[in-house]
């Protein structure tokens, strides 16, 4: 049995303030009367509407700068996504919406219903995407998703010996080209050892011996 309400709150999925929506007369009874999310539907409470009105343009003008705000906020970030791939690139399962939730939460403690980023299909492939937003019925965003795999990472640092020893012979020998360049001046010490050496032969007294 159906009975109808004006809803005191908006409550997703039936409705918002004001609004007169047919429910199980039970569910009325038992949970929307008790929590005071809805009223009978009577002469006298009919009058309350305008002022039911009024209160839901401010919520949903509440809404609708707050969302505003977080679309140009998500617009600027980069939310990183590391997932296991093999060495083609191929990743092991997908990045969901609930993944990018998730990470915006850890990533950047924004905590943001799963529902409202809309993916078509789950990514699976790597790279950098551009993830369309519907944060309101009237604001709609996009966050940049960007899927890198774990493993080059590991690839990058072995790589990075590799160029480090074909560099470190070069500067060897550059060192070494420099130290000859500084030793062609200092070329006048073996001349000193050569005018030094000259006095020795001059100790020959042959020729006094002679006279």
């Amino acid at each position: 049995m159906k009975t109808e309400v004006i809803l005191t709150h908006n409550i997703v999925g039936l409705g918002g303030e004001s609004d007169q929506v047919k429910v199980a007369a039970g569910y009325a009874r038992n949970f929307l009367f008790p929590q005071r999310l809805a009223i009978p539907v009577s002469a006298g409470n009919k009058r309350r509407l305008e002022a039911l009105r009024q209160r839901r343009a401010e919520r949903e003008a509440h809404e609708f700068n707050t969302m505003s705000e977080l679309a140009k906020g998500l617009g600027k970030l980069v939310c990183l996504i590391k997932v296991k791939a093999g060495e083609d690139g191929k990743m092991f399962g997908a990045v969901t919406a609930g993944m990018i939730a998730d990470e915006l939460k850890h990533q950047f403690d924004v905590s943001l219903d799963k529902k409202k980023i809309h993916l078509e299909h789950p990514i699976k492939t790597l790279g950098e995407y551009e993830v369309e937003l519907h944060l309101h019925a009237d604001v709609k965003g996009t966050l940049k998703v960007r899927v890198e795999s774990t493993t080059p990472a590991v690839v990058d640092e072995t790589a990075a010996p590799a160029e480090a020893r074909t560099e470190a012979p070069r500067t060897e020998k550059r060192g070494r080209r420099f130290e000859k360049v500084e030793a062609a001046p200092a070329g006048e010490k073996p001349k000193a050892a050569k005018a030094e050496k000259a006095p020795k032969t001059e100790k020959k007294p042959k020729a006094a011996k002679a006279e």
